[in-house]
């Protein structure tokens, strides 16, 4: 795709806020003067991103992921041609954005049925990402792989997650039974310096390696090596996906909320949030898009989730992300968001031009219920229900607004993946916590150390064992 000015315009995702204000929603929804007196934060927030854009320290070079990766991105597309030319399956071994980040692209812009194509209309090997360490899912997966045909891409900085470890220790075993050199089949993305892959890179004689920068969090990895790769070795276009993301971080480079999307999206958010709405819907109507609300729940959720503010004091925050898929969960939790509490917002993820339009044929003319469907196209279907929820949620007071893609490609999908991340940003920026932390997760990491025995845990295990089931409190 040769991308002239025209054409990022007719491709830039839009945010249609309609339905957050009063003059709709009436006294339920956000009125000017509130939206107003938000702006000095929104800008303070909009500084604070600005003036750390980059800082590792931080863990804000996801920032810059857009610009300052040519050279690596050259090595992922010749890499990725080596992969699609000795491997029948490619599989990633990696947990929380590792696995969420590569599964949504996979999903978002490859065929929806791709593993089930033959050989000549993939373009790449078959795909799959092992997110977790369930038994029975391993197993299954190496009832459906040739483990000698396959290049398994492991991701972990520090090479100390247990999940992905221990993915790696069974499918090592399994190459080295089958008498294959470890090393031909594995690659990491990783430390650049520190960490278990690297030494174990070092003791396998020098295994290909990415580097998932110091400022790089697992949650903002996507546009990194973690995501790219893994795109590269799917015939994505990667370069077209970056350009995506420096397009919107251009159309968010202004304080002034009318012209920056990603702020005025996060101040809605706060404000909601201040006004009790501790659930946010995402609701993609595409089958496309429905794993970027798995990621994003993820991005959200870790972000914002936190129980003390910059300055120590405590506090307990956030927004709890819930998935939805457009047409599907109106038949299973619209009810809810319809006539429950007034306690979520629902962002409505849509597509303004379907790659397939579908005509539906004519049909059943004596049954009015049906015949009336003849001679449209299942876009028509999909986006007309997609307009006729938020009007239903609308019209009964409930705040909802839609994020527009005009159709799903590596640049939109590029735009909306740093939308959400500034977005986020901006959000962990009002409410004055660190965005980029997350030691609720570490607390569970270690709690797992000392259950399975690792040294140096062993105080922690004896608490444990003394938090044992209570018999009494058993049913």
């Amino acid at each position: 795709m040769r991308l002239t000015d025209e054409l990022r315009k007719q491709l830039r995702i839009t945010v249609d806020y309609t339905n957050m204000t009063d003059k709709y929603l009436g006294e339920k929804g956000i009125s000017k003067r509130v939206l107003d007196a938000h702006k000095k934060l929104a800008k303070q927030a909009h500084a604070y991103v600005s003036e750390n854009r980059g800082k590792d320290e931080l863990f804000m070079g996801w920032t810059e992921l857009p610009y300052n990766q040519s050279e690596i991105v050259e090595d992922i597309l010749a890499t990725a041609k080596d992969v699609r030319k000795k491997f029948d399956y490619f599989v990633v071994l990696g947990i929380g954005g590792s696995a969420l980040g590569p599964t949504m692209a996979f999903n978002a812009l490859c065929h929806l049925h791709y593993n089930d194509l033959p050989k000549s209309k993939r373009k790449g090997p078959k795909f799959y990402v092992e997110d977790n360490v369930d038994p029975v899912r391993m197993k299954e997966l190496l009832d459906v792989i040739d483990i000698e045909k396959t290049c398994f891409n492991v991701i972990s900085k520090s090479g100390a997650t247990s999940e992905t470890m221990t993915q790696y220790l069974i499918v090592s075993d399994l190459l080295k039974k089958a008498g294959r050199n470890v090393k031909d089949h594995v690659i990491f993305t990783t430390d650049a310096q520190r960490g278990n892959l690297v030494k174990i890179s070092k003791e396998l004689g020098g295994v290909k390696s990415f580097v998932l920068g110091d400022g790089v969090g697992g949650r903002f990895s996507e546009l990194s090596p973690v995501g790219l790769l893994p795109a590269a070795v799917l015939g994505i276009d990667i370069k077209l996906l970056l350009k995506g993301a420096a397009y919107m971080d251009k159309l968010c480079k202004s304080s002034d909320l009318n012209r920056n999307p990603a702020l005025l999206s996060a101040t809605l958010q706060y404000i909601a949030m201040k006004d009790g709405k501790n659930i946010g819907v995402l609701m993609p109507y595409s089958d496309n898009l429905r794993y970027v609300s798995d990621w994003y729940a993820q991005l959200w959720a870790e972000s914002l989730g936190k129980n003390v503010t910059l300055g120590g004091e405590a506090c307990n925050v956030g927004q709890t992300p819930v998935k939805a898929l457009g047409v599907t969960d109106q038949h299973s939790q619209v009810q809810l968001y319809t006539e429950g509490p007034f306690d979520k917002v629902v962002t409505f993820l849509s597509v303004g031009s379907y790659k397939e339009k579908s005509p539906i044929p004519h049909g059943c003319e004596s049954i009015p219920d049906v015949s009336f469907l003849g001679g449209h196209t299942m876009e028509e279907l999909i986006r007309a229900e997609n307009k006729a929820t938020a009007y239903a949620l609308t019209k009964a007071g409930r705040l909802n607004y839609t994020v527009c893609l005009p159709e799903v490609n590596e640049f939109t999908l590029g735009q909306l993946l740093y939308y959400f991340e500034l977005q986020t940003a901006y959000a962990g920026a009002m409410l004055n916590i660190n965005t980029f932390n997350q030691p609720g997760v570490e607390a569970g990491k270690k709690a797992t150390f000392a259950l399975l025995g690792k040294p140096g845990y062993e105080s922690q295990r004896a608490e444990l064992d003394k938090a044992a089931p209570d018999e009494a409190y058993i049913v």
